[in-house]
């Protein structure tokens, strides 16, 4: 007679534990490999409607992978191409404010005697300070960026050989959706958010980029325009990624021309964030993404952690990624559904939570 006990629970949740630290340690020794792999994969993922509006209009078939290819290279070399200049400028721009620096201390230390609290340990605080950590951070990041795209090569034949096996592996994928409906529709669920959450992010951050840099042209503070394209990129970090952009304008604007104008380069970031990303975004952004706002920090620091800086900017699109892998794709996964995506179950809803989506429901193949 077959035994069908059930592990208990406390040791299935302990194995499952131990298992996704395994995975996640075995990702970050081979990060070199993966990190570019998942960024040819989600650059593919991004420039497919452009594969399916030249196969719909009978375009030969030479053009289905040469044209997303070139547009995907030009992207990833301009990135590498603004990536280098912003660490040249950051390294050439720290040193030029030590006059101004040293200024800022005397007059904080003026201040701080006026109040009455210009003991020996706030001078240390003071003298303590150096803007040129702060630019080492900015530059930093900005290095780590860039040394992701050092495998540049490997980045390009992973583009190029995923454009060629596009096409087999939808068809595959299209024989497999009998047989695994519920994972190829989580695969092409994954696939229309992916490619939504890229848009609407890079339209939204194209809008918040001018805006930051006129303001900051405004205010007369220097290499605005590069202040504006490093607010683009970090765009893509969420939650943390405004301030990373806002860091070094706004140390640019206090050396510049005083706490007058770090001040309202602060607040002028602000108003821009709060009002396209806050209030306008969401709108056209939706439900698209489908994580709440503590999974998609804490699956920034745990992409972070495992890819570095790549893993900051892929932090959604992994995370969508992993859902439609571990949660989507199982029958019993409603549950876990609400409980990444934060949405309470209503009338009309599973209970779960989760949503019907219409292109699960048809089941068609996911194109990549």
């Amino acid at each position: 007679m077959t035994d069908h006990r059930v592990l208990p629970r406390a040791l299935v949740v302990l194995l499952c534990a131990a298992g996704a630290v395994v995975t996640l340690g075995g990702i970050r020794e081979i990060g070199s490999i993966v990190g570019p792999l998942l960024l040819a994969l989600v650059l593919v993922l991004a420039v497919s409607p452009v594969r399916t509006w030249l196969r719909e209009r009978g375009a030969p078939g030479w053009t289905l992978v040469a044209v997303p290819l070139v547009i995907v290279l030009l992207v990833l070399l301009g990135m590498v191409a603004i990536l280098t200049v912003a660490v040249a400028q950051m390294a050439a721009l720290a040193p030029t404010y030590d006059a101004q620096f040293n200024q800022l201390i005397v007059e904080a230390q003026r201040q701080a005697a006026k109040l009455g609290i210009g003991t020996r340990q706030m001078n240390e605080a003071i003298n303590s300070f150096d803007p040129g950590k702060i630019f080492a951070l900015a530059q930093g990041f900005v290095s780590g960026l860039l040394g992701v795209f050092s495998g540049l090569v490997l980045i390009i034949v992973l583009l190029l050989a995923m454009c060629l096996d596009t096409q087999a592996f939808s068809k595959i994928l299209a024989l497999g959706a009998a047989r695994r409906p519920l994972l190829i529709g989580a695969l092409n669920n994954f696939a229309h958010k992916t490619r939504r959450y890229l848009l609407v992010s890079t339209g939204f951050g194209l809008v918040c980029s001018v805006l930051d840099v006129t303001a900051l042209w405004i205010l007369g503070v220097p290499l605005p325009l590069l202040w504006g394209v490093l607010a683009l990129i970090t765009n893509y970090i969420p939650n943390i990624g405004f301030v990373l952009g806002l860091i070094p304008p706004a140390l640019l604007g206090l050396l510049e021309g005083g706490p007058k104008t770090m001040i309202l380069v602060i607040v002028s970031y602000i108003l821009i964030n709060f009002v396209v990303q806050s209030l306008i975004q969401p709108k056209f952004l939706g439900d698209a993404v489908g994580l709440s706002t503590t999974v998609t920090f804490l699956s920034l620091i745990l992409w972070t952690f495992i890819l570095g800086p790549l893993g900051a900017l892929l932090a959604i699109p992994l995370s969508l990624l992993t859902r439609a892998l571990l949660i989507d794709s199982d029958p019993d996964g409603d549950w876990a559904a609400a409980l990444v995506s934060g949405d309470v179950p209503g009338e009309g809803q599973p209970a779960s939570g989760r949503k019907p989506d219409a292109d699960q429901g048809k089941r068609p193949p996911p194109v990549p």
